[in-house]
């Protein structure tokens, strides 16, 4: 549906009759703000339905969040389901787990979200222990690389590249000449780059190369003082997309720390991945999907290759009458800038309302400093550093003598009214009048029907006026809106003017879509250059023949047709190279997404209690047989037979001593060996499970293996990333990457889960039960060294079959939670759209710092839960 059309209400009906088997319904928008509005707006008919409405957003603790997600209709964004989904996944407890099962979802502005967005995954990682000083050294040799150029030579031979290194800037990429890597051996005094202990700095010279290159301040990011210390900066990325920054999101792989070198800030330590997913992997988890935008035509053919998603265009309501100016083309940026300045300067004369899209925060303030300069023009500027303010500033784009500058996200999901929204002007009115009282978060507030109390949201707060007062405002600013709006429509509307095309056509279309709604006049039209990034990279070289050949002079713009094309076919090109990183991300991921759902599938059995007695016995009986054939093959004489390699080995995995138990290899055949050992292993286990009970006994397997499993889990997506960043030279064999992958990947999951079981069982068997008075005399020891630093978190809750006895388990249970809880508590997220980082809050009395650990750690709360504050 085009925008503007009733998208949002429309979304309703599908809601509702999906919401009525009670597995929950989830409404994925691009933004939290999108998220709260809906959910008000909707939420009336919803209550009236009998249904109930949550809402997640980034500042919800899990309890919050489990609440959100039990509801019948839980509105939110793409990031926040995802990385729900994927923390749900690193819990201990199954309780503590916030969704429920993934059974319908419908996305607004889906083409944003699984098309835009899905091109980089969501990644939870952890700090790791590495060094930033590698950042720092290499940051202070870029600057004395020289930049070169490809020179490419006819009659098929190869192409000559100079200087230290080459940039690409169609595919983004960097390549360093072999004189290049020689510079940057002496430069940073180490050997040879290609040997396997220097591969690290090889990592680190590339990307701090893109990042000087590539990464581009107010474009790719800006630089700004931290919310929670403002005397320190911090890098924040702005979404290509949206324009909009992204708190508490970091680039993956070292380019985040890179780009920090490179403006000066401190460095945060690189991250290690912990779990990770895309968007197109996350979303075709639903049993059934939907979605809906204005502008997803062009994608079609991804939308049903991807998601098997079928694109179905629903005609206006009203007939579009918006007037589709051609593209004007200038030479220089300046040209452009300026001719566009004149035009808007004409238009507000006239009192024409004009919303100026930008491609990013550079292009804006640029623009804004030559409308001040020429004439002090009066317009508000909207991009990533006023991003909070986006909903207010545009939804009074169609006011008279209005001009307005943003960024291409251009307020998606903001309706602009011709002539003012008096809805968003009353608002500010009670604001500013102190007329509106702020609401408390544990207040309901949506889908809340008062006679008394009209409700809104601003600035990511609820405020309620009395109604009488908030009639009375809203008449005043609708009677004025009214008559502006007839004027409005007299001059022809909102007119939208363009001072760059985007990559992909479909921004373009959003950025038209703010004019001309529902029938209204409107008009748009695109300003560009030679100089644009997408001219001068993707078509630069035909495109600046044909205007030779139009006889292009300086100041005066060619206005054609053939330029229109030939500016759309680059488009075309670009998406398909866009669409092409999509799927080759979708091909990597598919094979880790079979991987993943084993380990998550295993995990929540464990979390759902599952009895793995058997299990685990039978993984310890494959152990066992697994040493038999490699000392004691049954090809090989008795007497060749190395007995005293499996002894020893036995009693590393098991903490069984043969020689103790009478075992003497000699006198028994491979068979009654076997029986020997698996009889000693089930004894051992038997025994434990006798002293501390069943019911405990399961619950210390399924601690201890989710541990494993984790660890396991962590160190296994470092090999997988380490193997795709590797496998792509694989090609220069005549062999196929992909191919190659999936082989090798293959068998890295096989190591992986031989490596959890025999984990899980050295553990488990070398665990030593101790009686209740040692338990409490180690109680007592430990308490006594609280003061030396440890890892922190909570002790868990224990069950009464275990509290009458006390064990070595005990304890190392209880340090597993507690590096859980730390490393729960410090993770980030990086990857997909601008919703900022889901953080735990945690709330309660404040605990002085030398005051006992509420844990019951019997620590110092400096020393334990508070370490980190």
């Amino acid at each position: 549906m085009k925008t503007g059309e009733g998208m949002t209400l429309v979304a309703t009906l599908p809601v509702f009759m999906n919401s009525l088997l009670g597995k929950g319904v989830h409404v994925v928008t691009v933004n939290d703000y999108l998220a709260k509005r809906d959910a008000e707006w909707m939420g009336n008919i919803y209550k009236f339905l009998g249904l109930s409405v949550g809402v997640i957003v980034h500042d919800l603790d899990d309890e919050e969040r489990r609440e959100a997600y039990g509801a019948d209709v839980t509105y939110g964004t793409n990031n926040e389901f995802g990385f729900d989904y994927l923390r749900d996944n690193m819990k201990f407890r199954l309780e503590d787990c916030v969704q429920r099962s993934h059974y319908y979802a419908i996305v607004d502005e889906v083409d944003s979200i699984l098309i835009d967005e899905a091109r980089t995954p969501l990644i939870i990682s952890g700090p790791s222990e590495e060094s930033t000083d590698k950042y720092y050294r290499v940051d202070r040799i870029i600057p004395r690389l020289q930049k070169g150029e490809e020179i490419k030579k006819g009659g098929g031979e190869p192409s000559v590249l100079t200087g230290d290194y080459v940039m690409d800037e169609k595919h983004r990429t960097i390549t360093v000449t072999e004189p290049g890597w020689e510079k940057i051996e002496k430069l940073l005094g180490i050997g040879n780059v290609t040997d396997p202990e220097n591969w690290g700095w090889k990592h680190h010279v590339e990307t701090g190369i893109k990042a000087h290159n590539l990464y581009l301040r107010d474009r790719e990011y800006v630089v700004k003082p931290k919310e929670d210390n403002r005397h320190q900066l911090e890098v924040v990325i702005v979404d290509e997309f949206t324009g909009r920054m992204m708190p508490g999101r970091r680039w993956s792989d070292g380019l985040h720390q890179a780009v920090e070198a490179k403006e000066g800030v401190r460095i945060e330590r690189e991250n290690q991945t912990l779990a990770t997913i895309t968007f197109q992997n996350y979303f075709r988890m639903y049993k059934k999907l939907a979605g809906m935008t204005g502008t997803a035509e062009t994608e079609a053919a991804e939308f049903d290759k991807t998601y098997k998603l079928e694109v179905l265009v629903i005609p206006t309501n009203r007939t579009l009458i918006r007037h589709e100016f051609a593209d004007i083309v200038y030479r220089t940026e300046r040209e452009k800038f300026n001719a566009a300045v004149e035009e808007i300067r004409e238009l507000h004369k006239k009192g024409q309302p004009v919303l100026v899209g930008t491609i990013s925060i550079e292009k804006s303030e640029r623009l804004s400093a030559m409308l001040q300069k020429a004439g002090k023009i009066p317009h508000v500027v909207l991009n990533a550093k006023f991003h909070e303010k986006e909903a207010v500033i545009v939804a009074q784009a169609g006011r008279k003598n209005s001009v307005t500058v943003a960024t291409n996200m251009a307020g998606r999901g903001t309706d602009i009214l011709l002539g003012g929204n008096p809805e968003f002007m009353t608002k500010e009115f009670c604001l500013k009048e102190r007329l509106a009282e702020m609401i408390q978060s544990d207040e309901p507030v949506f889908g809340f029907d008062d006679p008394h109390f009209v409700y809104f949201q601003h600035l990511d707060h609820s405020y309620r006026v009395p109604r009488g007062k908030w009639e009375e405002v809203f008449g005043k600013f609708k009677s004025q809106t009214d008559a502006e709006h007839d004027d409005v429509v007299r001059l022809g509307g909102l007119h939208i003017l363009g001072t760059e095309r985007h990559e992909a056509r479909r921004i373009d279309n959003q950025l038209r879509g703010r004019a001309g709604r529902q029938g209204a006049p409107g008009s748009s039209r695109f300003y560009l250059s030679l100089e644009d990034d997408l001219l001068r990279i993707f078509a630069g070289e035909r495109l600046s023949g044909i205007m030779q050949r139009l006889g292009m002079e300086e100041g005066v713009p060619i206005e054609s047709r053939l330029i229109t094309r030939r500016i759309e076919a680059a488009q075309r090109a670009v998406e398909a190279q866009n669409f092409e990183a999509r799927k080759h991300l979708l091909e990597y991921d598919d094979v880790m997404n079979k991987q993943r759902e084993a380990i998550y599938g295993l995990r929540r059995q464990l979390l759902e209690g599952l009895d793995q007695r058997d299990y685990l016995l039978s993984i310890a009986d494959g152990i066992t047989d697994a040493m038999l054939d490699t000392y004691c093959e049954k090809t090989v004489h008795p007497g060749e037979w190395g007995l005293s390699a499996l002894t020893n080995d036995v009693l590393g995995q098991f903490g069984i001593d043969l020689r103790a138990a009478g075992i003497e290899g000699k006198q028994l055949n491979r068979e009654e060996l076997r029986a020997e050992l698996v009889r000693l292993v089930h004894q051992k286990h038997e025994e434990k499970e006798k002293l501390v009970g069943a019911e405990a006994l399961r619950w210390h397997e399924r601690m201890i293996m989710l541990q494993v499993v984790d660890n396991q889990w962590k160190d296994h997506l470092l090999g997988m990333d380490h193997l795709k960043e590797g496998i792509g030279l694989r090609g220069y064999g005549q062999k196929d990457p992909l191919v190659e992958y999936k082989k090798e990947s293959f068998t890295m999951f096989q190591d992986l889960m031989d490596r959890i079981e025999n984990e899980t069982v050295r553990y488990l068997w070398q665990m030593q039960v101790v009686s209740a008075a040692e338990a409490a005399a180690l109680e007592q020891r430990l308490a006594g060294e609280s003061e030396e630093p440890e890892e922190t978190a909570a002790a868990p809750v224990q069950p009464a079959a275990r509290r009458g006895r006390g064990s070595q388990m005990d304890d190392f249970v209880r340090d597993i939670e507690r590096k859980k809880k730390k490393e729960l508590a410090e993770l980030q997220f990086s990857g997909g759209g601008d919703a900022v980082a889901v953080q735990t809050v945690h709330r309660g009395e404040k605990i002085g710092r030398n005051e006992p650990c509420p844990c019951g750690s019997g620590k110092k709360y400096k020393k334990c839960c508070g370490a980190g504050a």
